[in-house]
């Protein structure tokens, strides 16, 4: 079943778009405080259509993350007793009580992990905020992470360059199905450990 192809050349085409880093921008500054959908999204097929500006695309998007982490510090810092109640009811919870644990053990480096990482870097934030970190370890440890991921996506896809965008159309099928069976083998995993 072909679902992912007409999604990914969709992609594409928005990736091509005039107000693309601006697209870019937002959804960064949003993942990293609220919004769930990952910023790579776009930087890949962004920098897969335009591998010359690879590079301006991840340090938008590290920049835009790491103002959106500044956010989520200030939603922590100054609303945690709001959202609480909230939080402990979504599926963030654990990842939220996660982080607490890995701020007291590890503090700046427990920022650097989930700023690189697949972990939601959005609860790693908003904890660190609730939690009181100090800012400028805060901002350099979200710097260094995100840019590290970042410049990671956009140096592969500007490497590869047509040679990966036709091998990603031809496989993105098999990828998409794969990606699914393993975010729902996570799942049950995670919802039975």
């Amino acid at each position: 079943m072909k679902l992912f192809s007409p999604l990914y050349r969709r992609a594409m085409a928005w990736s091509r778009h005039p107000r693309a880093p601006q697209y870019l921008a937002g959804l960064s500054f949003a993942e990293s405080s609220f919004f769930p959908v990952p910023p790579d999204v776009m930087l890949a097929p962004m920098s897969l259509a335009n591998p010359r500006r690879a590079w301006r695309f991840a340090l938008l998007t590290t920049l835009a993350s790491v103002a959106g982490g500044l956010f989520g510090y200030l939603i922590g810092y100054f609303a945690i007793d709001a959202i609480l109640p909230w939080l402990q009811t979504t599926r963030y919870w654990p990842a939220y009580e996660t982080a607490v644990e890995w701020f007291g053990v590890w503090g700046f480096w427990a920022v650097f992990v989930a700023g690189f990482s697949p972990i939601p870097y959005k609860v790693f934030t908003i904890a660190a905020g609730a939690l009181s970190m100090a800012l400028l370890p805060f901002t350099l440890a979200s710097l260094v992470g995100r840019g590290l991921r970042f410049f990671l996506v956009a140096g592969l896809m500007a490497w590869g360059g047509e040679r990966m965008e036709a091998l990603l159309h031809r496989y993105i099928d098999r990828l998409g199905w794969a990606t699914v069976l393993a975010v729902v083998a996570a799942a049950l995993w995670y919802g039975n450990g």
